[in-house]
């Protein structure tokens, strides 16, 4: 996995987007893409595209390749523009691709976002005249879907956020997994409990010792007031979703060691202390359950 994106806030060339790709291959998908071309190059610049095989002869860069040629499909959890401005921005020099969302995710895309109107009609649904470069496909919430051309099979479930449905991807390629979870606000007592079902659903392949890395957002630290957080997480609500993972699983012992990627970081104007570093403590003073907590950094590769 290789992060093209990693914070929020006005940190306009480090949104949300991550490359997974299973390691000896030229398929890959995208979660998210809030910075897409931007994030590819400084990933090229870095070093961590080297791996994928590129043609000797091609008149691309290898971050045009990877986009191009390597990157088989886009997961988008929702559509925010700190997720999705990526995607539009890189959509004219993008390939034919299909979008896998929750379908309330691609209404809005359709309708919102490529409408002709803020930017050209690049999918397949619409008004017209269409571009028709991206397909969508609705996912159903809890069915697994094979992305076409990636040997990656993907599950999709709701999460809850703010006044819209934002969405956890499970990659499984080959016996194993990573979730990757799009902005989520802690369960409510009079809500729809996404998280309890999340959890529920994944917890055999922890069990099983198939799912190692879960990548999540902790925007705000724990001073934010709850009725500030828009639907995000601060790391007690993080502490305190993953110990119920481990009472769903059958005990901490069966997370003991999860890594867990931390992204999404709200970026400031403020001058002082380091955000990241900030929310770094907050978990690792929090952590009695013994999380493998990582603060994801833009550029970097993650072997998963």
């Amino acid at each position: 996995m290789v992060a093209l994106g990693v914070r929020s806030g006005v940190a306009d060339g480090n949104l949300s987007s991550y490359l997974v790709r299973p390691l000896g291959t030229n398929e890959a998908v995208i979660c998210d893409a809030g910075t897409l071309g931007h994030g590819l190059k400084r990933a090229e610049a870095r070093g961590v595209l080297d791996d994928i095989p590129i043609m000797p002869d091609s008149a691309l860069s290898r971050a045009g390749h990877v986009l191009k040629q390597t990157v088989r499909a886009y997961l988008i959890s929702h559509a925010h523009l700190d997720h999705v401005a990526g995607l539009v921005l890189s959509s004219p020099e993008d390939t034919p691709k299909p979008i896998y969302a929750l379908p309330e995710t691609n209404t809005l895309l359709t309708e919102h976002l490529f409408n002709g109107r803020i930017w050209g009609a690049m999918g397949d649904k619409g008004p017209e005249p269409r571009i028709e470069k991206y397909s969508y496909k609705d996912m159903v919430a809890g069915e697994g879907q094979n992305i076409e051309g990636s040997g990656l099979e993907v599950t999709a479930w709701p999460l809850s956020h703010a006044s819209t449905t934002s969405t956890a991807f499970l990659i499984q390629h080959h016996g194993r997994a990573i979730l990757y979870l799009g902005d989520t606000q802690a369960d409510q007592p009079d809500g729809p409990q996404n998280l309890q079902k999340l959890w529920k659903a994944i917890a055999p392949l922890l069990r099983e010792k198939k799912l190692h890395t879960i990548i999540m957002g902790v925007t705000y630290p724990d001073a934010q007031p709850e009725n500030a957080l828009c639907g995000q997480l601060r790391p007690k609500d993080l502490l305190q979703t993953l110990r119920d993972l481990g009472h769903i699983c059958g005990g901490r012992h069966h997370i003991r060691g999860l890594r867990v990627l931390v992204s999404h970081v709200k970026e400031t104007f403020h001058e002082g202390n380091s955000p990241v570093q900030h929310i770094y403590r907050e978990l690792q003073d929090g952590n009695d359950i013994g999380i493998h907590f990582m603060m994801a950094e833009q550029s970097a590769r993650y072997l998963v």
